[in-house]
């Protein structure tokens, strides 16, 4: 049993079982709530989640994906989360925290300073792993979440993108 992480793109053919299951997810716990079935994976272009302004992971086991996540630019500092997701099977097993970290890393590397994204309010598993992996909630957490609709969140990685930025080793040197 080998994993290893892949950037590629939603339209790379190992990217099927995130995209199929993720329509999947979104459809049987929201319906037509947020507009119709489906509509949330093609509202954004694959391009968006391309360098250098986006990215998109795979976690692969022994070549399947398993898990994976993608984000693309918010704003000039920030990027904004997309797409993560773990294989139904797999859940619990800290592969979505494995992938958050690498995306962290990655939208360092790619120059920013902070991370947004937003979950349903029909996802408490992902408010929760948000809320341990030291996202701050940028709503009332002390209310029904379906009164938000969408929870969003946010960090700082800046500690990060000096780390491991694309002028890392210039800005540590001065």
């Amino acid at each position: 049993m080998t994993d290893s992480f892949l950037y590629t793109t939603p339209l790379d053919p190992r990217a099927a079982p995130l995209v199929e299951a993720l329509t999947w997810e979104y459809t049987t716990r929201y319906g037509d709530h947020f507009g119709e079935p489906g509509e949330e994976m093609r509202r954004y272009p694959a391009e968006l989640f391309a360098p250098p302004d986006g990215n998109f992971l795979l976690l692969l086991r022994d070549g399947a994906a398993i898990a994976g996540g993608a984000f693309k630019r918010y704003d000039e500092r920030t990027a904004e989360l997309k797409r993560v997701w773990t294989h139904i099977d797999l859940r619990r097993q800290g592969l979505a925290r494995k992938v958050l970290a690498e995306l962290e890393l990655q939208a360092a590397r790619q120059g920013y300073t902070r991370l947004y994204l937003t979950t349903g309010f029909r996802q408490p598993e992902a408010a929760g792993l948000y809320l341990n992996d030291g996202y701050a909630a940028l709503f009332d957490t002390a209310v029904d979440p379906e009164i938000h609709g969408t929870l969003p969140f946010e960090k700082d990685i800046s500690a990060l993108t000096l780390e491991f930025g694309p002028n890392a080793l210039e800005r540590k040197a001065s």
